[in-house]
């Protein structure tokens, strides 16, 4: 048979790329000599990055940035075969490496984001690919928008710094500097949330409290970013404020939006940067799986849109993941056969420290299984 592996991350256990390997290797034991194609997946947050240089063949770039409390941090992107550019923000500002006791966001930025972007138009990218998933900051993307070039200055006629802080006073935004070479670029947003960049259910309202916000903060932030994004929203004539997304990353997706960009389902992006389509088409079998699977598996997230590419070429798709909650029903209808990794009562942690040996087992029995049937 002709097998395509495409899961996506067990959270806090394995990465997409560890999934697929421990899965390969399973089916790889029964000696029945299939050709396996892994094709990992992701959703525009952590191990983005790592999972296309897997799918698809690039090259891992090296690079030192501002990280997300103004030091200097040593990260990586992805430049692949067509010259894209693939880039994740949890490996720049990510929440992860701000230690929860110091989560502030008058003290984060997106700083780094914008010097990773030169980095790569200085190489010759002119389209990108960028992760917003994970992030620290919530300063609408201005420490971005200036490492490109943008200028920014305060109530007090002084150029604005690159923190969260200095977004609280802003009264003037001018885009006259911004690298040229942006007009020319191609930039996709892995985006899955629908946040409008302010309001009850913006950025920092929905995802401050989470980055340290205090209730004062976030009702500062918030005003802060209607401020802004009002003053840029009349330079450029057009409004980005209120569209699905905006709020993402602190506002990122905000500041994306004016460069042009494109917000898109993470899943979806990723798929479509490794030829998952036509791997799939040529496959006998699909086998996919996450963390934790719940009835939300089918609206955005990875192994549903597998499952969707897979029946549009009538391909079985077979689900494996850590857990199986909810209505399954709903599940089976969209997948040939859901499977959890837990095969004897034991604790969550227990599951998680040994993710790799119920994962391997799992997926050896299912595959010997489908076998079984198909002879």
């Amino acid at each position: 048979m002709n097998i395509v592996l495409a899961p996506d991350s067990y959270k806090g256990s394995l990465t997409s790329v560890e999934v697929t390997d421990v899965m390969k290797q399973a089916i790889s034991s029964l000696s029945y000599h299939d050709i396996i194609v892994s094709k990992p997946m992701a959703d525009g947050g952590e191990g983005t990055v790592d999972t296309l240089l897997s799918s698809a063949d690039g090259e891992q770039i090296p690079v030192t940035c501002i990280g997300p409390s103004g030091e200097k941090t040593d990260t990586y992107y992805a430049i692949l075969q067509d010259n894209t550019a693939v880039i994740e923000i949890a490996n720049i500002a990510g929440l992860v490496q701000v230690p929860e006791a110091e989560r502030n966001p008058d003290k984060t930025t997106s700083y780094g984001l914008g010097e990773v972007i030169k980095d790569a138009l200085d190489r010759g990218c002119t389209s990108f690919i960028i992760g917003l998933g994970g992030s620290a900051t919530n300063d609408g993307g201005l420490g971005m928008l200036q490492a490109l070039g943008t200028k920014a200055w305060k109530n007090n006629r002084q150029l604005a710094g690159i923190f969260g802080k200095d977004l609280l006073d802003i009264t003037h935004v001018s885009f006259a500097e911004i690298d040229p070479r942006l007009a020319d670029a191609s930039i996709k947003v892995a985006c899955d949330v629908e946040n409008p960049l302010y309001g009850q259910n913006g950025a920092s309202d929905v995802y401050g409290p989470q980055k340290g916000a205090t209730a004062e903060q976030v009702a500062k932030y918030d005003s802060a970013l209607k401020d802004v994004s009002s003053l840029i929203e009349k330079q450029q004539g057009k409004v980005f404020h209120h569209k699905a997304g905006a709020g993402a990353a602190g506002g990122l997706g905000f500041a994306l939006l004016v460069l042009k960009a494109e917000l898109v389902s993470g899943a979806k992006l990723v798929a479509n940067a490794s030829d998952m389509e036509n791997a799939i088409n040529h496959a006998d079998l699909v086998i996919t799986g996450e963390g934790k699977s719940d009835e939300q598996t089918l609206y955005g997230k990875a192994p549903g849109y597998i499952a969707e590419i897979a029946r549009s070429h009538g391909t079985p798709v077979i689900l494996i993941s850590g857990s199986l909650t909810g209505d399954q029903d709903k599940l089976r209808s969209k997948f040939d056969g859901c499977f959890s990794v837990i095969t004897e009562p034991m604790t969550l942690e227990a599951c998680m420290d040994r993710a790799d040996e119920l994962l391997y087992e799992q997926t050896k029995q299912v595959v010997q299984l489908i076998r079984g049937v198909g002879e």
